[in-house]
């Protein structure tokens, strides 16, 4: 069989699988998104997954474990020392990142506070972690009379700041943006990404808009992304997929709304004809579930993209390949807010599978973009192993 001409990669993002073996080491000892979610829908309604093979990783409630599974399975360690969304991705495309980014469970220091009022001639309110629809509620009527920058953090390395399109135009909210993320850029502070986050609507009735904007570090090392690009293959990057890696190697960007947009966008580029790669995160998982320890509507999301994949596997040609993972976990019933340390799954589908088999667990994410690498004869990632001769 010849290589593939076109590879799908979903990320479900913080669809964990289950505790790592060094969970304990970041205060994840019990966590499993996936497991626990089962459990609190009584079961979880997924039979394209099933059909996969998802439940022959490891049997999740609800979803059959399949006797001829259409895809090769096994699980996923990550072997970077991080649980965030840049470290999972950037893992995937063949980095291996030791120093993790900050989080400001506290707030951000009062220096880059006062630095971002200077540079920018307004007052910061927040300043600390919280939801992004909850601070709305609590400071969106200070925010429109003042002027001020509502500025707060999550879990994650992030430096979020939410303004009204109203009071300060969205190019201005994209320039205090870049300067917050040049004050950031200094080491002592490691922040992962700066965001946008423009909002609209009146106290008690506000609503967050499209125009969300990441400013994220660029990648440490050259990607397998970059390798692509650089033979002229396509880099189709789908959501947030081109913020994470800060535009690297990205030949196409498109936005998506939500995991739904996210999906017809994917369907829409398999009725492209290139050559590369179509990248595309579910953000959803993780923003609007994960992080809100909200068990049901995680699952309901689970539900609803798995009753999306059928137009994704009908759209398959022959010389394709389908890659479905996730970049962490966020159990949804562990404590706190924060990404959870998990194994990941990772299920390669293609026309030509008779039978799926199970692959040894994979040490690092970045057998991924090594396989990618491999399957293209591009310069291979320093960290990962290829499972190409042992999916075809």
């Amino acid at each position: 069989m010849q290589n593939f001409k076109r590879v799908f990669l979903i990320v479900m993002d913080s669809v964990g699988i289950g505790e790592a073996p060094d969970a304990k080491k970041f205060n994840d000892k019990g966590a499993d998104t996936l497991g626990h979610i089962a459990e609190h829908m009584d079961g979880l309604k997924m039979p394209n997954m099933a059909k996969l093979g998802l439940s022959n990783i490891r049997e999740i409630k609800g979803i059959e474990k399949n006797a001829s599974p259409r895809a090769h399975y096994t699980k996923m360690q990550e072997a970077s020392n991080g649980k965030d969304t840049m470290t999972g991705h950037w893992e995937i495309m063949g980095l291996n990142i030791q120093q993790p980014f900050r989080t400001f469970p506290d707030g951000f220091p009062p220096e880059l506070i006062a630095d971002l009022q200077e540079k920018t001639g307004r007052k910061v309110i927040g300043n600390k972690p919280a939801s992004g629809t909850a601070i709305l509620d609590e400071l969106g009527s200070e925010h429109m009379s003042t002027g001020s920058l509502i500025v707060y953090t999550s879990a994650d390395s992030v430096l979020q700041i939410a303004a009204h399109e109203e009071i300060i135009p969205i190019e201005e909210q994209y320039e205090i943006c870049e300067i917050a993320r040049e004050l950031t850029l200094d080491e002592k502070y490691m922040v992962g990404r700066v965001i946008a986050r423009p909002f609209v609507g009146e106290p008690g009735a506000f609503q967050r808009t499209p125009n969300r904007h990441d400013y994220a570090l660029k990648p440490f090392g050259r990607t397998v992304m970059n390798e692509l690009r650089d033979a002229n293959y396509d880099v189709i990057a789908l959501g947030k997929i081109s913020d994470i890696y800060d535009g690297e190697g990205v030949t196409e960007a498109i936005r998506t709304a939500d995991n739904e947009d996210g999906m017809t966008k994917l369907v829409d580029s398999m009725a492209k004809d290139f050559k590369g790669i179509s990248f595309l995160n579910l953000v959803d998982f993780d923003a609007k579930y994960g992080h809100r320890r909200d068990p049901e509507g995680y699952g309901k999301a689970l539900e609803a993209y798995d009753a999306r994949l059928p137009e994704v596997l009908n759209q398959l040609k022959e010389d394709d390949l389908l890659i479905i993972t996730a970049d962490h976990g966020n159990d949804p019933i562990h404590h706190g807010t924060d990404h959870t340390r998990e194994f990941v799954p990772l299920l390669i589908h293609h026309k030509n599978i008779d039978e799926g088999e199970r692959l040894p667990i994979r040490e690092t994410f970045a057998d991924i973009g090594a396989t990618i690498a491999d399957n293209f004869n591009i310069t291979m990632p320093k960290h990962g192993k290829s499972f190409l001769d042992n999916i075809k």
